[in-house]
């Protein structure tokens, strides 16, 4: 990491002393024994073995199934520091919205030149079969999955919005129901707000957005790629927790702009279907057509309003890392508001003057495919050898527009518990936000991503990275435990 940076430990804080949110946390890892956690993290990990969450490593020379690293020891939040990202995150999300209905409807953003129009047009996820055609409530992200980094004590900042088919909800709700059954001692010493309730709030989302015939009572279903997908769990658990049927492209057809699901009892109507499938696959006779995955006539159903896709065709429009560069003006542009999150700043280098600095700091950036996912197409800087910085120069000259660049910051660090004790690791937060025609709703916490090796900054786990229960408190126990420490 960038020498000239300072770390921000969320446990210990900028003065060496532990921090509110942490207080009871730290005191009870002073009492309890190392043969107490260690005994602890095999638990925990048999439990997830047990349970079968694992995560498909596309490209692996070893096993395609992975178990997850999962760590023992929370990452906790304030209640004052949850409000703040919450409100944020709704406004993001609000304004994504807005975006994507205006770029596929009136263009206004565009007109003005607030976003260059190129720039959405030529987006390999812009759908022009999406042009003029209006979605249910003007909603085309219902679930939201926003990465956040934090820098001090106050800087929270997005990393980077995923509208698309974001995952990692279901390891959310597992860590928490394994951290219960493990340390009910733990969470009896704090007062953590619940996230249980989140596959109710998801399927209230989903329904609230179903075509008007559905008359109340729409058919939900969650439409997988199927088994050989890398987020395959999560889409099984996550449709057992909804109690609604988990289909594959050959579950479903279409018949006069109908969606039908088959059933053991015939052809069963489908109002909304909460796709984790990317648009490629989703209708052979719209885009690709040798996709195995989809359903032939699904988006006929859906222009024709008969069938809600959840997120929306086309929603990747607003989520590659070139448009993010333009959140602040998109958020001042349709909300008329400052941003209460801010972007990580950052260099566009399809702008000259940008790329010519981007060229002579290799060596202190992060650089990122603008359409790059999962950890993969990146350049670590100041941790990179002079052959990936030199390759990378290559690329950037050849393609300018195809990469942004950031500065390497310096993610706050959380405790892990280790074989060899506690040492700090990169963490990052992604909390999950849904929107329907019933409002926003975010669960206090989300999915808290950690590097496990150390020093680096790579959280993904596709890259080798864990997950951690992230715990929002109240800040009465916090403000106490202060005091009561001081």
């Amino acid at each position: 990491m960038d020498s000239r940076i300072t770390q921000f430990d969320e446990l210990a804080g900028a003065d060496g002393r532990t921090r509110a949110p942490y207080r009871k946390l730290s005191q009870w890892l002073a009492e309890t024994p190392p043969e107490l956690l260690a005994s602890r993290r095999e638990q925990a990990e048999l439990l997830f073995r047990r349970i079968g969450i694992t995560f498909a490593v596309y490209g692996a020379q070893e096993a395609t199934e992975r178990l997850i690293p999962f760590d023992i020891l929370p990452r906790i939040l304030s209640r004052s520091e949850w409000t703040t990202l919450e409100k944020g995150l709704i406004q993001r999300v609000t304004a994504l919205n807005a975006f994507l209905a205006d770029i596929y409807g009136a263009g206004e953003i565009l007109r003005a030149g607030i976003v260059p129009a190129d720039i959405v047009y030529r987006n390999p996820a812009y759908c022009p079969d999406m042009a003029g055609r209006r979605v249910p409530f003007d909603i085309y992200v219902h679930i939201a999955g926003v990465d956040i980094v934090r820098t001090d004590d106050q800087g929270f900042f997005v990393l980077e919005d995923n509208a698309r088919t974001p995952s990692g909800v279901s390891y959310m709700l597992e860590n928490r129901e394994v951290m219960m059954r493990l340390f009910p001692e733990l969470f009896a010493l704090h007062r953590v707000a619940p996230i249980e309730n989140y596959p109710d709030e998801l399927l209230a989302t989903l329904r609230s957005v179903a075509p008007q015939r559905a008359n109340g009572d729409p058919t939900v279903v969650l439409m997988t790629p199927g088994q050989y997908n890398s987020a395959f769990y999560e889409h099984s658990f996550l449709a057992d927790k909804l109690g609604v049927e988990l289909v594959e492209g050959r579950d479903l057809f279409v018949r006069d702009d109908v969606v039908y699901m088959r059933t053991t009892e015939g052809p069963r109507r489908v109002d909304v279907i909460y796709r984790r499938i990317d648009d490629d696959f989703l209708d052979p006779l719209c885009f690709r057509p040798d996709s195995a995955l989809g359903v032939a006539g699904l988006m006929g159903a859906y222009q024709a309003g008969n069938v809600t896709l959840a997120n929306a065709v086309g929603a990747g429009a607003a989520d590659d890392k070139a448009m993010y560069t333009y959140m602040p003006d998109i958020i001042k542009f349709y909300l008329g508001e400052a941003p209460l999150l801010q972007n990580v700043p950052t260099f566009r280098c399809r702008e000259q003057e940008a790329l010519a600095y981007v060229l002579d700091h290799l060596d202190e950036l992060v650089v990122k495919e603008v359409n790059g996912s999962g950890g993969y197409g990146m350049l670590v800087g100041p941790h990179a050898t002079r052959a990936q910085i030199e390759e990378f120069r290559a690329k950037l000259k050849a393609h300018p527009q195809n990469f942004i660049a950031q500065p390497t910051l310096a993610l706050s660090t959380c405790p892990i518990a280790m074989g060899s004790g506690v040492a700090p690791r990169h963490v990052d937060l992604r909390p999950f936000v849904l929107q329907g025609a019933n409002g926003a709703r975010v669960v206090p916490g989300g999915l808290t991503r950690v590097a496990m090796t150390e020093k680096s900054l790579v959280v993904n786990s596709s890259q080798g990275g864990g997950t951690k229960d992230t715990w929002v408190i109240d800040d009465a126990w916090s403000a106490e435990e202060a005091m009561g420490q001081a």
